[in-house]
């Protein structure tokens, strides 16, 4: 049954009731931030986490952008919305009562004020799901940290979108029309300067890499956060095998260095820089296929009707090395120093004993009396 009980909050009544009626205030301009009341008589009542909050209709129709104004704001009849068995309209299914009640403010005074009991990415998630702007000017928060996190995800959202469009999807479409189905971008500062030396390049695959100049990605990449939220948009956009990160990338040769024999070993000053790596092959699977043609195995599955055609005897010379390992002293193991009686040069691994060996008879010692 929904629970009659208040809930604190400002917009709230004792009665869990919103109405629009005016603020106490004698002045006429409204202040920031701040709606001009709008009244009717008519009220409607929505449960929300078995709560029952009764509200004026005609607040919702002054935001017809966000989903109770899309609910709520034209006339009754002729609306999507039903209503139950008593006539109540049970919406925002997931969302707490208190989150709702300070989300109710936002549709008299414009602005919500975040309860100390709600987390920022709680309301920010309620606030998404009724269509509800998330900015400052909107919340209202005693934890900035939390609320500049959830600020500077959406920023970080609209950035790389730009930085997607204009920079790093004309290099994605250079490897394409190479014939290539994967990329691997790596993001330079604007002052960064690569020289290779065309007689000694860099051993480790980095001419196959794309080339972004920009300060401004550099730094935006140079958070962790950042990079979460742009791995996300890009497997939105159907990309696959995505990696961010930060890794050294080689600008110009320091030195060459001579190596015994004539061989040169090149050194190279590596920078930390960002890089982004993704794929868009759809046949990943069947690139890494390898058909083998089928033919007749002469592999022995029956060991029984091997033996009986001695298949499994091993060649006449085998067997005399067998024997002469057996024939050796034990004094000369001994001299040897090595385990199997041989040199620790020249180990030699004793081949499978042949059908027609018989198993040594080992005397096994009596055991010991309690």
């Amino acid at each position: 049954m929904p629970d009659d009980g208040s809930i604190g909050g400002v917009g709230c009544n004792s009665d869990n009731s919103l109405i629009g009626s005016s603020n106490g205030s004698d002045s006429n301009v409204p202040a920031a931030n701040q709606l001009i009341p709008v009244s009717s008589e008519e009220r409607i009542t929505l449960v929300v986490d078995n709560t029952r909050f009764i509200v004026d209709p005609a607040l919702f129709a002054a935001q017809p952008d966000t989903m109770l104004g899309r609910m709520f704001g034209s006339s009754l009849e002729h609306n999507f919305t039903r209503p139950n068995d008593r006539g109540e309209y049970e919406v925002a299914e997931g969302i707490s009562a208190t989150v709702f009640c300070a989300i109710l403010e936002f549709y008299k005074t414009g602005a919500i004020r975040c309860p100390p009991s709600v987390s920022v990415p709680e309301l920010r998630e309620a606030c998404d799901y009724l269509l509800i702007p998330f900015d400052s000017q909107t919340v209202k928060c005693h934890n900035l940290r939390g609320l500049l996190h959830e600020l500077s995800n959406e920023g970080a959202r609209q950035q790389f979108e730009k930085f997607l469009e204009e920079e790093v999807l004309p290099a994605m479409v250079a490897s394409a029309q190479r014939g290539d189905r994967e990329c691997h971008i790596v993001v330079l500062v604007d002052d960064d300067i690569v020289d290779w030396d065309e007689d000694y390049p860099p051993q480790m695959g980095e001419e196959y890499s794309q080339i972004i100049y920009s300060t401004a990605m550099y730094r935006f990449f140079k958070y962790i956060e950042n990079r979460d939220v742009a791995k996300q948009v890009l497997k939105e956009r159907g990309l696959k095998k995505i990696r961010l990160g930060i890794e050294g990338y080689p600008t110009y040769k320091e030195k060459v260095k001579r190596r015994p024999g004539g061989r040169a070993e090149v050194i190279y000053n590596y920078v930390q820089r960002p890089f982004i790596r993704m794929s868009w092959e759809k046949e990943e699977a069947k690139s890494r296929h390898v058909d083998f043609q089928c033919v007749k195995s002469k592999s022995i599955t029956n060991l029984a009707a091997a033996a009986a055609d001695g298949a499994l005897e091993p060649p006449a010379n085998i067997v005399g090395v067998v024997a002469t390992v057996e024939a050796q002293p034990a004094v000369a193991l001994e001299e040897d120093g090595a385990v199997g009686g041989m040199g620790a040069s020249s180990p030699i691994v004793p081949p499978h004993p042949s059908q027609k060996e018989t198993y040594p008879e080992v005397q096994l010692p009596p055991e010991d009396l309690p």
